[in-house]
């Protein structure tokens, strides 16, 4: 038996009751407003919520955010109308009812919170913008991309951007993962998982044990007994591993052992294991000067530094490095990693001034 959603079901009764109040208020609504019927007077006003709002970026919290960037929107037509906002214009007219009437001011803003609590999921996710959709890791000849709404197109898997923002799981998860599976570099092929477990066996043993490091390993390891042992394990944001700077480019600088991305606010944190091993040590040192050594050591530290402000620049991530003296706890260092597993969604603060604002709106001010 199917788990029940408490979130969707309190929605759901919010919406049968705000239904309720609606359908009560229709017909006097219909009768000032002179609209013939409910699909004119929907048209009029719910339909126009997509031109009002940029639905494609704004990632709206509330029913009472929705409702302000509406009236804001409402209100820069109007102010664009100029000599045209007179009697007679549609805008201005629904305008005008909203103003002078009271049931249609109020039929207007159940209706609009409604209207949120049917789309809520969509209306209040943060998505990726184009440029941050598809995310490439591995190693050279074993790399693999991570995309949000994968399709082959003309020998290259591109995402299909008319569909990123109806994706269903939060973005770059266990879920999301589980429903695009990785696909493989200029082959019409996705490695798909039958179940997160299988999912997991594939990061531990292949992804990650391929890069050779036995702290990245010790890491994943970590990782999945905590995805295991999650209550809700589709909900675990990615621990990426390898993600490569160049892309699908063969020769290029730099990957980033292992990655976060906040599926709420689609912030990213990254984690760099250093070991002087293979990070800092000078090779040769008998054979050469200390010049030449202190060169090295300092060729060694840049090209770090490179690294770690190439990723920042280019994807906005933070990276946290890690070293000797504390690669040797790999516990602790998973505990800090662990705070970006757990990340919740912060709402954003309202603007209660909107209603004030659209009503006050003078149509003298314009012409």
């Amino acid at each position: 038996m199917a788990i029940r959603d408490p979130e969707l079901t309190l929605r759901n009764k919010e919406i049968a009751r705000l239904t309720e109040k609606i359908d009560a208020l229709t017909d006097d609504v219909l009768e000032i407003t002179g609209y013939k019927n409910i699909q004119t007077l929907n048209a009029i006003y719910g339909g126009k919520h997509a031109k009002y709002i940029d639905i494609k970026n704004e990632v709206i919290d509330t029913p009472e955010q929705f409702i302000s960037l509406y009236l804001q929107g409402f209100l820069r037509i109007l102010e664009g109308l100029g000599s045209y906002a007179r009697p007679g214009n549609s805008y201005y007219d629904a305008y005008l009812n909203i103003k002078n009437n009271r049931k249609v001011k109020e039929w207007l803003i159940l209706f609009l919170r409604r209207t949120y609590l049917r789309n809520y999921k969509e209306l209040s996710k943060v998505r990726p913008t184009v440029e941050n959709s598809s995310i490439w890791i591995g190693q050279e000849n074993a790399s693999y991309g991570l995309l949000i709404t994968p399709r082959f197109r003309n020998g290259q898997w591109e995402n299909d951007k008319s569909e990123i923002r109806r994706f269903k799981p939060r973005y770059w998860t266990i879920g999301h993962i589980m429903v695009t599976g990785l696909v493989i570099p200029n082959e019409d092929q996705i490695l798909s998982f039958k179940d997160i477990d299988q999912y997991l066996t594939f990061f531990q043993n292949t992804l990650v044990r391929n890069s050779g490091s036995n702290h990245e390993l010790e890491l994943a390891k970590q990782y999945c007994k905590f995805v295991r042992n999650s209550n809700e394990p589709q909900h675990v944001p990615l621990l990426i591993p390898e993600w490569r700077y160049g892309g699908l480019e063969k020769k290029h600088q730099y990957r980033l052992d292992f990655t976060v991305i906040n599926p709420f606010n689609m912030n990213k944190v990254g984690f760099e294991l250093s070991p002087w091993s293979t990070h800092g040590m000078i090779k040769g040192i008998k054979s050469k000067s200390q010049k030449e050594i202190n060169d090295e050591a300092k060729a060694n530290f840049e090209n770090e530094m490179k690294k770690l402000k190439s990723y920042f620049r280019k994807f906005g991530i933070t990276v946290l490095v890690y070293t000797d003296s504390e690669l040797y706890d790999i516990d602790s260092i998973f505990f800090e990693v662990e705070k970006y597993l757990t990340a919740s969604i912060a709402p954003k603060q309202l603007e209660f001034q909107a209603i004030k604002e659209f009503l006050s709106f003078d149509e003298k001010l314009y012409k």
